[in-house]
């Protein structure tokens, strides 16, 4: 078992990102490593730890110490044999090339991600995270208390991976399936992150539109609040090589994969832990309009 906590962490980017250096997460780590982890995902918001060499069980195994884990997703097939993980593989059509936080249609969206690289491009094929408390924190006042009383409609019922018109079959029939399932959940525009009390805007691509206003409304102040979001400086960038894993917590951060590595082969693992219900600034947690609980992807929150 690995015990120690004498591990490096070297900051990535001014406001979010940080590689480990020093961990093998081959091996058994003890509970003060884990919550050391833990304590830099809460500071740094996303976590590379470079050529681990893991293979499902390992990723599994590692994504399971932050807590209980969802299947892979609620209507995307897992990787064959292994229900928790997702394949994020380009050849499938599989191309999330808009800014998202992971699962937000359901009401209990995942607490954190990990990717892990089996197959990378030689050129392109870089993930992108934003950390969206350091958006909220940009934000002028005025946008920030109109920020805090809003609500946004996500709903998967636009594929955030799909173009308008699928490149291929395999596209195609990765959107039919996405959208096969139906979800709407109302979260606040706002997320009080349940560890540290942060304000971070919970927004991205499945958020369609702002409870009580016109779809035209909705699709500007949303534009807004995004393009905080995105500013470069709230950006880290992960060049991925064979092997490699991230880890980013999925309550406070948006993440984008630029689709600039044409027919190239890339192929990640995605296992995703289980979250809580969102909650608002005054207190007030997501509920669902459209949809089950998601029961079947993820533990309902006590």
């Amino acid at each position: 078992m690995t015990t120690s906590t004498d591990f490096d962490i070297r900051k990535v980017g001014g406001r979010i990102g940080a590689e480990i250096l020093g961990v093998d997460l081959s091996t058994d780590l003890g509970p003060a490593v884990v919550t050391e982890i833990n304590s830099a995902l809460l500071e740094h918001k996303a976590l590379v730890f470079r050529d681990q060499r893991l293979d499902d069980a390992g990723q599994l195994r590692f994504a399971s110490l932050f807590g209980e884990l969802t299947t892979a997703h609620p209507t995307v097939p897992s990787v064959d044999g292994r229900p928790h993980i997702l394949p994020v593989d380009g050849d499938e059509g599989i191309r999330a090339n808009q800014w998202h936080t992971d699962v937000t249609f359901v009401r209990t969206p995942p607490k954190a991600s990990t990717l892990r690289s089996i197959v990378v491009p030689p050129y392109g094929g870089n993930t992108l995270i934003a950390n969206s408390a350091a958006a909220y924190r940009d934000l002028p006042e005025p946008l920030r208390e109109l920020a805090d009383k809003l609500w946004a409609v996500h709903t998967n019922a636009f594929d955030y991976a799909a173009h308008p018109a699928p490149k291929s079959e395999k596209a195609a029939e990765h959107r039919r399936r996405f959208v096969s399932r139906k979800y709407r959940t109302a979260h606040p525009v706002v997320r009080v992150h349940p560890e540290t009390g942060e304000r971070g805007l919970f927004i991205g691509g499945f958020a369609r539109s702002i409870v009580g206003l016109s779809p035209s409304d909705s699709r500007d102040l949303l534009r807004i609040f995004q393009s905080y979001v995105t500013r470069p400086e709230n950006i880290v960038r992960v060049a991925w090589t064979p092997g490699d894993l991230v880890l980013f917590d999925n309550r406070i951060t948006q993440h984008y994969a630029p689709d600039d590595y044409g027919d190239l082969p890339r192929l990640l693992h995605r296992v995703t832990v289980a979250g809580d219900v969102p909650e608002g600034v005054d207190g007030t947690l997501s509920h669902v309009i459209e949809g089950d609980d998601a029961a079947h992807y993820t533990p309902a929150a006590v």
